[in-house]
This record gives C-alpha cells, sequence and structure tokens, in this order.
C-alpha cells in the first residue's frame, strides 16, 4: 500500500522534524556530543572510548563482542577504542578461556581511577538533563524502554 500523494512535489507529504526516529537520533547525538565535550576537552577521551570504558565499569570483564551488541557500536570501532585504552593503561585484554577467539576486556587500576573521575561528570549531566525533561522525564523514560525493549 502507498502513501497518498499530497505534497506539491507528487511525493507523500512527510515531516522530517516531526518524524520521531529522525528526532531520536538527533537528541541523542546532541545530548552524547554535549557529554563528550566535557570528557574529550579534560581527559582526551573520544565517544567509542568513553562507550567502551563505561560499558566496562558498568559490566565488568566482557569482551568486544559483548560491547558491540550492548553499545550499538561497530566491532571494529570497539576493537580501535579498545587498542587505544589498553595503550594507555586504562584496560586488560585476555584470552577469553571458555572461547579462544574472543578477548576479555577489564578496566586496570589505572582505568578504574580513570572512571572514578569520569562517573560523576557523567552523572552530574544525567541530573541537567532530567531537570531540562523534568516532569516528563518518567514518560520519556518508559517510552525509550519500549523503543528498547529493556523494561516492558
Amino acid at each position: 500500500m502507498t502513501a497518498p500523494i499530497t505534497s506539491k512535489s507528487g511525493l507523500p507529504d512527510f515531516d522530517l522534524t516531526r518524524f520521531l526516529p529522525y528526532r531520536l537520533a538527533v537528541a541523542a547525538e546532541k545530548l552524547s556530543e554535549g557529554l563528550a565535550r566535557r570528557y574529550r576537552t579534560e581527559f582526551g577521551i573520544s565517544v567509542p572510548e568513553w562507550r567502551v570504558l563505561v560499558h566496562l565499569a558498568h559490566s565488568g570483564n566482557v569482551s568486544v563482542r559483548d560491547i558491540e551488541a550492548r553499545v550499538a557500536m561497530e566491532k571494529s570501532k570497539v576493537s580501535r577504542a579498545a587498542s587505544r585504552l589498553e595503550a594507555a593503561g586504562y584496560i586488560a585484554k585476555e584470552i577469553n578461556e571458555s572461547d579462544r577467539r574472543l578477548l576479555q576486556l577489564s578496566l586496570t587500576q589505572k582505568g578504574r581511577a580513570l572512571m572514578a573521575r569520569l562517573l560523576p561528570i557523567a552523572i552530574a549531566y544525567q541530573a541537567e538533563v532530567a531537570a531540562r525533561l523534568a516532569e516528563t522525564l518518567q514518560g520519556f523514560e518508559a517510552g525509550l524502554d519500549r523503543i528498547t525493549g529493556d523494561k516492558v
């Protein structure tokens, strides 16, 4: 079934500014960049590196495949970020004993010290975003949970 043609261009009438997937992508990018400016400037950490670090801080020892699946980032980006973090001494890589094809990543002591400084910044940023959403926060989070399938 095709959409009715109602615009002057002969295409279906479509308002990109109200298209939810587009709006969510733009909002996510703006939120991510707002936080990224803070940790990039002070700590020299990129967005992919932040995502690897914060996932390890949250989940403990995990594989590149686990991070790739959870943070919706390509395996090559996760691998490159992990290599940079390992070179900087923030994470360690070990062969997974149950599946020798996988590398287990974990925070080093230096990585834990970095996260002890980074996580309060993220927590404060979360509070800023929550304050901006005010009374709509609970409904927004419920909607996100439905979209991501995290809690239903």
